[in-house]
């Protein structure tokens, strides 16, 4: 499963990455805050904190709202 990691500017596209690159990541640092992009389904990201959860890591996950406007949101997951 490929998902979309946050974007740094609002004009370029998200980058992709596999959830075994982001449990490689994990695993080297004990704990790491994620930031994906709102391009990613809500389904998406549930499957993501429920593979994290599989894995033996605690989720912390919510959307995080940068402006005022509706669309203006990331998600945000902490894995420990």
């Amino acid at each position: 499963m490929e998902i979309l990691l946050a974007r740094k500017e609002l004009n370029v596209k998200p980058k992709k990455v596999t959830f075994e690159k982001l449990l490689d990541s994990l695993s080297s640092n004990k704990e790491e805050i994620f930031y994906f992009d709102k391009e990613n389904s809500h389904k998406d990201m549930m499957s993501i904190v429920d593979k994290f959860e599989d894995a033996g890591y605690n989720v912390h996950f919510r959307e995080v709202k940068y402006g005022l406007a509706d669309e203006e949101y990331i998600y945000e997951l902490h894995a420990l």
